[in-house]
This record gives C-alpha cells, structure tokens and sequence, in this order.
C-alpha cells in the first residue's frame, strides 16, 4: 500500500517542475518580445520616427564611425577601474557625434538612451543605465530645430532627476534664444530669461555655454553657469596656419567690437575692421561700406 501511494505523489512531483520550466521558458521568450525597439549605444544612434518600426530589410542610414580624438594624458594614464565611474555623459540627437568625441576624450563611454518620437510629434526619453547617485552630463546645443532640440533637453533632465541622479549638468554649446535677451520694444517677451527658468525647474543643477551672445544672460540663471570661450582653440588654429603680414580682423557689427578687438591684440596687434550693419526687421540685415 505504501508503494502504491508513493506513485502518484512522485508523478506529481515530476508533473508539478515540468510546468515550472514551461514556465520559465515562456517567460524568458516573453522577455525577448518586450526588449526595447531602438537604442541608442555608444557606436550608433537609432531613431525610430513617427512611431513606426524599422523593419530589417529595410536599407540603414550609413552610421557615423567617431574619431578617437586623442585623449588628456592624465586621464588616458589611469586605468579603467580607477576611473570614476560615477560620471556618465549622455547625448540628445541635436549633435550627436560632439557628445561622442567629449567621451572619447575623457576616456569614457557614452550613455545609453533611448530617444523616439511618437506619431503625434511627442518625444519620448529613457534611460538605459543606472545613475543613481551619479554625476550626469547632458550634451544638447539648442539649435534648429530649437524647440524640438529644447523640449527634448527638458525630458532628458526629467528623466535623470526622476532616476535619482545626484547632479545634473547641461552642457549647451549653442544656447537658443539667447539673443532674446532685453525689451528692444514694447510687449515682447525675454526668451533668455524663460530658457533660463525652465531649465532650472526641470531639475538642471548647472548649466556650461559657450560664448553665449551677451553674457547679460548670465545672470538670467538661478543656478550656476560656467561660460567657456571658444578664442583659444581658434588662436591656436589660427597659429598653425601660414598667415601673410597683411591680417584683418573684422567685426561683423558694433556689438562685436569687442571680441574683435581681444582677437587682433592676440594676433600681434593686427589692424581692426568694423562693418555697418543695420538692421531692417527680423532676419533682415543691410550692411554698409
């Protein structure tokens, strides 16, 4: 009796793992039909628009190859491991390959995002790596398309503060509506200043620009903005170059006098041109002799 009430005991103990693999099986099948439609990884970038999917067949766009720039030697000295691995940089689609040669440069990888746009024209932001507790960088110069290149930054920030980030930095090369910066007549609105706000209340900790138009935004800026000039890296180009005795430097209008002037002072003190230009209306400009 006892040998026949053991049988059936064991059939069900047979019975009862192999649905339990069935399972599991099916799961790890699910979890494959689920896996993500496009990512963006460090080598190529992907995007599907309109929120259609990109078939196999279908010809690829020839994927960007970046250089390696060469890297800082302090940094290319260290070995992976003791690098900080709290640092990650992560890149929108407005300048893509510039995001890759920073990382390259300081000898890191670049996140791994994931950027689609739905077939209403919503953007859609995701993450595809951990940063909790993480110093994140975010390259997105806010040029044309400006409010598709702007909207984009502001979820991109989101996405990084709701994910736990401990800082978040925006690095904007071109700052969009920054010639917005003052009344010139009456009922119109600051731009500069609106820019500066939303970025500060979607969770942005700092802010870098490069030869922003008037450095009167600045100070539009709740939080701190480091403000680099481009001038060395185009003296040192201008350096390596073969440049006759008869140099000029002109300024394309009064308000770039200035610049003008550090430029030709650098440049053994070459002689300095101003254009009149004046302006007619709204990306309308005459320039006269």
């Amino acid at each position: 009796m006892a040998a026949t009430a053991a049988a059936p005991s064991s059939s069900a103990f047979i019975s009862r793992r192999r649905g339990l693999a069935s399972a599991a099986a099916f799961r790890g099948g699910a979890s494959r039909i689920r896996s993500p439609r496009c990512v963006l990884g460090s080598e190529q970038l992907r995007v599907v628009d309109e929120g259609k999917r990109v078939a196999a067949a279908e010809p690829r766009a020839k994927v960007w190859t970046p250089r390696a720039p060469a890297q800082e030697p302090r940094f290319a000295a260290l070995q992976p491991e003791a690098r900080d691995s709290r640092m990650k940089i992560f890149s929108g689609t407005a300048n893509r390959p510039l995001a890759q040669e920073i990382a390259s440069y300081l000898g890191v990888d670049l996140g791994q995002v994931l950027i689609k746009r739905f077939a209403d024209g919503e953007i859609y932001v995701q993450l595809q790596e951990s940063v909790r507790g993480c110093d994140v960088f975010l390259v997105q110069p806010t040029c044309s398309p400006v409010n598709e290149n702007l909207m984009e930054l502001f979820i991109m920030i989101d996405a990084c503060r709701r994910a736990s980030a401990r800082t978040i930095t925006v690095v904007i090369p071109y700052f969009g509506y920054a010639r917005a910066d003052r009344k010139a007549q009456g009922r119109e609105a600051i731009t500069a200043k609106l820019s500066a706000n939303l970025l500060t209340e979607a969770g942005c900790d700092r802010v870098i620009v490069c030869d922003i138009h008037s450095t009167q935004a600045l100070g539009y800026f709740d939080i701190p903005v480091d403000h680099i000039h481009g001038q060395p890296v185009i003296l040192d180009y201008l350096a390596s170059k073969t440049i006759s005795k008869d140099l000029v430097v002109v300024s394309p209008d009064v308000g770039g006098v200035v610049r003008a002037r550090a430029f030709a002072k650098k440049l053994s003190d070459a002689p300095l041109a101003i254009v009149d230009k004046r302006r007619q209306g709204h990306n309308m400009s005459e320039a006269r002799a």
